[in-house]
């Protein structure tokens, strides 16, 4: 591993450190300060000529000023003459705005990859997109790593997977879900919701027998936490015994976290894609799983020119 360095901006330096931690190697001391006008200036402050470095940065809360500093990270490795340099971008933020929903609207995640593109990256590495077909919008190769081994493995440390049934909370996340139920050998139901409006949803039905079984509701994002608790409560309706939620980045915005603590959900596992807030940190039923050996395992992969698909197989 000595000819790879990793870079961390400041969008998750726990996660940053917890990958350079399983490499065992040290991150790359670099400063990402502001100006008094809020400009940000960063500076690599070791030599990066000729090797492989992975930048690790979510572009998570405050998703425009991270963006911004992955961006100027990658400039600056490309223009300190680095040999590859492959964005780490953990959570990637603008995912889901990846279609054209209606007229005169962008595709904002097509735009983030050409920024991405053209700042330098070589490669990109991330975790769990929210829409597959966003590994196209770049023109540079792209690994999309799946949280699932990380779920799967807690899973089956603290429930007993004899009783469980594993549940999309809606029909577009049923591939998402299938693939978890596969690996823990458990049946499949299926939230039925119609959305009247964005941030609002409405349950109507429940496909599946969830009847007296520990039910565990799997995602990609949980924003507002509005679907997750609806779900819940539809399915504790149904003779669910309880419900818990398993999803990959916790944005949690607004009163979210306030939402889901006081809900029906048994517990909330979501994984440190995103840095946890405080309020995360100290709600009873949201906990935190680690995927920073995924993602370290990951790199060592793509620095040797392995394959990293075979950690999924």
């Amino acid at each position: 591993m000595s000819s790879i360095q990793l870079v961390a901006g400041n969008s998750n330096r726990p996660l940053a450190e917890a990958i350079a931690a399983h490499l065992n190697q040290p991150l790359t001391v670099c400063q990402v300060r502001r100006f008094a006008d809020m400009e940000i200036f960063v500076e690599i402050q070791e030599n990066v000529r000729g090797r492989d470095v992975f930048v690790v940065q979510s572009t998570s809360f405050p998703t425009n000023d991270h963006l911004m500093e992955l961006l100027i990270m990658i400039d600056a490795l490309r223009r300190s003459s680095a040999r590859r340099i492959t964005a780490v971008v953990p959570y990637f933020g603008y995912a889901r705005q990846d279609r054209r929903a209606s007229g005169r609207t962008p595709i904002s995640a097509k735009l983030v990859a050409n920024m991405i593109t053209q700042a330098g990256a070589d490669r990109v590495l991330t975790l769990d997109l929210h829409a597959g077909q966003i590994q196209g919008f770049f023109d540079i190769p792209t690994d999309n790593l799946f949280a699932a081994p990380v779920m799967v493995r807690d899973v089956q440390e603290r429930m007993d997977t004899n009783n469980v049934m594993v549940v999309s909370p809606d029909v577009g996340g049923v591939v998402r879900a299938r693939a978890l139920a596969r690996r823990i050998d458990a049946p499949l139901a299926i939230v039925d919701k119609r959305r009247e409006r964005p941030g609002e949803s409405e349950v109507m039905n429940i496909i599946g027998d969830v009847t007296g079984r520990s039910c565990i509701l799997v995602d990609d994002i949980v924003d507002s936490g509005g679907t997750l608790c609806n779900a819940a409560d539809a399915l504790l309706e149904k003779g669910a015994k309880e419900v818990y939620a398993y999803i990959t980045h916790g944005v949690l915005s607004g009163g979210a976290v306030a939402r889901i603590a006081g809900s029906r959900l048994k517990e909330l596992v979501i994984t440190d894609s995103i840095q946890p807030t405080e309020a995360v940190r100290v709600a009873k039923n949201i906990r935190v799983i680690s995927i920073g050996s995924l993602i370290g395992d990951a790199i060592a992969r793509t620095a040797h020119e392995e394959s990293v698909s075979s950690l999924f197989d």
